[in-house]
């Protein structure tokens, strides 16, 4: 597959990521608009943080690795999908071996909710681990997936469980609220087996059918996608377990930094359930924009960045062409996800207590909850620059690299948790968004830095010209402006016709600035036309 087919299949790819999580986020959006009317915050605190913690660490210690190692490693054509499928089939029982680490501390070694405001506490840990251990099963399919672009699988898949989890969960808390935590973990317990099921109907279907044959696919029989050993050959490639064991020890300090807030809260006991259910929701509301745009992109185009880069060579050793597409794609997505968290920061802050107000009335609206989702808009801004640069990193470094960069790691993660506690301390909720900050800050510098070196002997400068135009400044100012301005004079204890025209005011601003972006940033735009939409583009043409 040539560079340029490459980057076709991981635009379409970020596109169809894109709408997935979209139609993910409004769900989760609704649903918890909805529970809110229905259970407590302290229920709402335990299952967004708690055991969705227990479940995130679970599957991501187990598959995380393999995934980043197996993808990269099938980039060329020197290997062995049976070896592949073995090594990716090690996730389950690694799987059922942090369930049974994490399920024990989640029950003996953390405190235990209230049993009559939050019931069935253990049954829902036990419920919890089981669902992530049944995910496992599908991630031999899931590599294979993503390896061949079978973009559309992955969208139906998480979108027809996604479906199915909201449903039971709505119609078990309007009809069986009594059941407390049993609730949330059955809708779970589906989610993850309708995914799995999703997977397996699809590649039985798949290699049953001429279908395989005609796209190449490396697999022939369904006994194929278990594990054995073949003929003359070990039973895994040693290469990529030792590239998984790097990234394994990588993924663990990783871990921390995204869920570290979580730690803090569910280890050190800095907030309250109930405050732990307020912040976990303002904190979904504000990373909407970062979840279903900025990680489908940065999940695509690793798989772009991994494919067309040689992993450990420098730029002069590796195809010209591929390093300018290369070079050129990193300027345009680095550029795109800069104006994009400039908007939400700027819009953001003027907007934040209209959300919260309009979602969960006084219960988000009082307190720290406008003060979290401003601070978060901003934080958007580093979270969509980290994630483009890092997606770069991770595909171009060398295992040594990676294995130096698991002690850098593992400083972050020990600065993290230590301002997050102190922050905490002393400014509330808010402190666990300033030590985000703080670490992204030090995250981005150092993959720029890693950037720069990569490119210095290469024609190609992608960190140059990142800089918006001085008319999408000069709106982006003005926008600060009037809206900051106008919540003072209209919003929000006013009546719904003064927010309505706080809201016009924005619309028309934000309107401005789209204005400004397709006359300054015309490549930006085209970027995005050609690659970023694809079908748009099909269709126009």
């Amino acid at each position: 597959m040539s560079s340029q087919d490459v980057l076709k299949s991981a635009s379409t790819l970020a596109s169809y990521n894109v709408l997935l999580q979209v139609m993910f986020r409004v769900l989760t959006f609704l649903l918890n608009a909805f529970t809110l009317r229905f259970v407590s915050k302290e229920l709402i605190g335990v299952v967004n943080v708690r055991l969705t913690l227990l479940y995130s660490t679970l599957v991501f210690l187990s598959r995380e690795a393999f995934r980043r190692a197996c993808l990269s490693g099938v980039s060329g054509t020197n290997h062995s999908w049976r070896q592949v499928i073995n090594l990716l089939w090690l996730t389950l029982p690694l799987g059922v071996l942090w369930a049974l680490l994490l399920a024990c501390v989640w029950l003996w070694l953390l405190e235990v909710p209230d049993p009559h405001a939050v019931p069935y506490y253990g049954p829902a840990v036990v419920l919890f681990a089981l669902s992530g251990v049944q995910e496992l099963l599908a991630e031999p399919l899931w590599v294979l997936a993503q390896a061949h672009m079978f973009v559309r699988l992955k969208v139906v898949a998480e979108s027809l469980a996604m479906i199915a989890k909201c449903s039971i969960t709505v119609v078990l808390v309007v009809f069986a609220r009594e059941w407390g935590l049993y609730i949330f973990s059955a809708a779970h317990l589906f989610y993850t087996g309708s995914l799995v099921l999703c997977y397996v109907v699809y590649f039985i279907h798949l290699l049953s059918s001429k279908e395989a044959a005609k796209k190449s696919f490396p697999l022939q029989h369904v006994s194929e996608l278990l594990p054995c050993r073949a003929d003359r050959e070990p039973l895994v490639d040693w290469r990529l377990a030792r590239l998984t064991w790097s990234f394994f020890k990588q993924s663990f300090l990783k871990q921390i930094l995204t869920e570290g807030e979580r730690y803090v809260m569910t280890f050190l006991n800095v907030l309250s359930f109930g405050d732990q259910g307020v912040y976990d929701i303002v904190n979904n509301l504000g990373s909407m924009v970062a979840r279903f745009i900025f990680l489908p992109i940065e999940e695509s185009f690793y798989i772009f960045f991994a494919k067309v880069l040689q992993r450990g060579r420098d730029v002069r050793s590796q195809k010209q062409e591929d390093v300018a597409i290369a070079a050129e794609v990193l300027e345009c997505l680095l550029k795109l996800v800069l104006v994009i968290g400039l908007i939400i920061a700027v819009f953001g802050y003027a907007y934040s207590y209209l959300a919260l107000d309009i979602y969960g009335g006084s219960l988000l609206s009082s307190g720290a909850g406008p003060s979290l989702l401003r601070c978060y808009s901003c934080y958007v801004l580093l979270l969509a620059v980290n994630g483009v640069t890092e997606c770069f990193v991770f595909a171009a470094m060398s295992q040594e690299e990676v294995d130096k960069y698991n002690f850098v790691m593992l400083a972050l993660s020990l600065s993290f948790l230590s301002l997050s506690y102190a922050l905490t301390w002393w400014a509330g909720a808010v402190g666990f968004i300033l030590a985000n900050c703080l670490n992204m800050g030090l995250r981005i510098l150092h993959s720029l830095l890693y950037i720069h070196n990569y490119f210095r002997s290469s024609p190609w400068k992608p960190l140059q010209g990142l800089l918006p135009s001085p008319l999408l400044m000069l709106a982006l100012g003005i926008s600060a402006i009037v809206t900051v301005l106008s919540e003072g004079l209209f919003c929000c204890d006013k009546g719904w016709l003064p927010r309505l025209v706080h809201v016009s005011g924005g619309a028309l601003c934000l309107l401005g600035v789209f204005v400004a972006v397709l006359l300054t940033e015309t490549r930006l735009v085209q970027f995005v036309r050609t690659q970023l939409l694809p079908k748009y583009t099909k269709k126009r043409t």
